[in-house]
């Protein structure tokens, strides 16, 4: 099974994601991982990504797209995966279908963690608190949704256009959420 988990700040894609790819026995594929990792082992594309990020940019599409392709193609995620954090826009999801073409596959399914935004805003919020990152200000928080809403959101239209989104009601426990995307899976 080869996912795409969506869903605003907050929504618990991560959380999930971890726990799913254990459960269909793939990996969990997060672009701030990979990141991580790359700049950490000071790979090519690593350096490439820390001259940015240290300048305060972007990382452009091409490095990023180039860490997640080198990731794909390792064999942990031949059978499965869940890609967490990527595509972000539009233009990444054309660039990810054209990855897994070269790699003999598709995404089986585009989940989309759907949670009530004050509901967002009250996770975040409580999130800050207890790993006291005073940067998430009820104000940072409510603007990442709305870039969130602004850039990201549309790739749902793509993704839905295409039949593969999955809706999940993420409101509740974690066991909760977990128990409906089990339901909602297919096969």
């Amino acid at each position: 099974m080869r996912l795409l988990i969506m869903g605003p700040p907050g929504a618990g894609k991560g959380t999930q994601a971890v726990a799913l790819a254990k459960r269909i026995g793939g990996a969990h594929i997060s672009t701030g991982d990979i990141f991580r990792a790359n700049v950490q082992q000071q790979t090519e594309l690593g350096k490439a990504a820390q001259r940015y990020m240290d300048a305060g940019e972007y990382v452009p599409d091409e490095v990023t797209n180039a860490m997640v392709k080198e990731r794909l193609a390792e064999d942990d995620a031949g059978s499965a995966f869940i890609l967490d954090g990527y595509p972000r826009t539009v233009d990444q999801v054309a660039k990810l279908d054209s990855i897994l073409g070269e790699l003999g596959t598709q995404l089986d399914g585009v989940l989309e963690l759907v949670v009530d935004p004050e509901e967002l805003i009250q996770r975040l919020l409580k999130r800050a608190e207890t790993s006291g990152r005073t940067d998430d200000g009820e104000a940072v928080i409510r603007h990442r949704q709305e870039v969130y809403t602004a850039e990201t959101a549309p790739l749902l239209e793509v993704y839905g256009s295409r039949g593969v989104v999955i809706k999940v009601d993420g409101m509740g426990g974690v066991d909760e959420i977990t128990r409906r995307i089990d339901d909602a899976l297919p096969g």
